[in-house]
């Protein structure tokens, strides 16, 4: 059974160094956190010395790991250096994959602080550096893909064909201080909230009625949306119906709200390593929109292989979660090149 890992973290030298620099000048919860964990000589190793992971996927029988850049990523700095660390990222993907081209597969970094160099490092990551897709660590100094600025961006996005992984971070500025007590604002449940944000305001802003191909990849089996979309469904149709409610008032949409998650959305496993939540996606999507994710190094490689292995699924839906759906979307060579 090949096994290709959809969300496994990655960052260059360059980028933890800035970071730490940046944590020198601003003062948030998550910087004081990171400032501590990007100082961790292991943590560092894990993300920059990608070679470092290839004897636990030997081990574990994981084939691939798509690498895209961890969160706070690019977005964290201004325009210029943030434009500057996403190139960098990404010619240092493309060494890595040409190092182990069987191995590795890379999303490529952008900066949309600045949306029309960001619109270029796509094109120029998908169609010159010969990446398969692009990542962005969900809301970039508190905004989101819905605002129009951002809309060059996507448009060469579809252009390219590239699906968008929305990689979560802690929730911006505007929506931190409850997340901040009892470790909140992280991967327990910051990330998540910020993440399906991001994407309910995608959907209720008209994005995909404006990009109705877009293609747009979420972790942890779609970040809590799955089961929601019935009331996201249920909420929207009322209230158009009425004719808008006063602050409450909607945009117009083409389709509910849950078609455009049921076409332009993709999910992985990433962190997700129980079957109950996974049956329940299947039954809501079925198998051709699930790929298997480990979220290395933030989850176990000892969690997460285990479980696909052993989850109750018919050979052909394990197949299209662990291999077939991920070539086929990122452009994953099926054999060893």
């Amino acid at each position: 059974m090949r096994l290709i890992a959809t969300e496994e973290g990655f960052a260059p030298v360059e980028y933890i160094d800035e970071y730490l620099k940046l944590t020198e000048r601003i003062d948030t919860a998550p910087s004081r956190y990171l400032a501590i964990y990007y100082r961790q000589a292991q943590v560092v190793r894990q993300f920059t010395d990608l070679d470092l992971r290839l004897p636990e996927m030997d081990e574990y029988g994981v084939d691939v790991h798509l690498l895209g850049i961890a969160a706070p990523g690019v977005q964290a700095f201004d325009a210029a250096l943030g434009t500057d660390l996403a190139q960098i990222a990404n010619e240092t993907l493309v060494r890595a994959i040409a190092r182990h081209p069987t191995r590795f597969a890379g999303l490529a970094a952008i900066a949309p602080q600045d949306p029309a160099a960001a619109a270029r490092e796509v094109t120029r990551g998908i169609r010159e550096l010969g990446l398969n897709g692009v990542i962005l660590n969900s809301h970039t100094h508190g905004e989101y893909l819905d605002d129009p600025k951002f809309w060059p961006i996507l448009e060469a996005a579809v252009a390219c064909d590239a699906p968008i992984y929305i990689h979560p971070t802690f929730p911006s500025d505007a929506m931190i201080a409850p997340y901040q007590d009892y470790g909140m604002m992280g991967a327990l449940w910051g990330f998540g909230a910020d993440a399906s944000v991001h994407v309910v305001r995608m959907i209720m802003g008209g994005v995909f009625d404006a990009f109705p191909t877009l293609k747009i990849v979420l972790g942890h089996l779609g970040e809590g949306l799955a089961f929601w979309l019935d009331r996201l469904d249920n909420r929207y149709a009322n209230i158009v119906r009425r004719g808008g409610l006063g602050p409450l008032k909607m945009k117009q949409l083409g389709r509910l709200p849950s078609e455009y998650f049921r076409t332009n959305f993709y999910m992985t496993t990433s962190g997700m390593n129980t079957a109950p939540p996974l049956k329940f996606c299947l039954d809501m999507f079925g198998p051709d929109r699930i790929m298997f994710a480990i979220d290395y190094p933030y989850e176990q490689t000892s969690d997460a292989v285990p479980f696909i292995r052993a989850t109750p699924l018919d050979d052909a839906t394990r197949a299209k979660i662990t291999h077939e759906n991920a070539q086929a979307l990122f452009r994953i060579p099926p054999v060893a090149v």
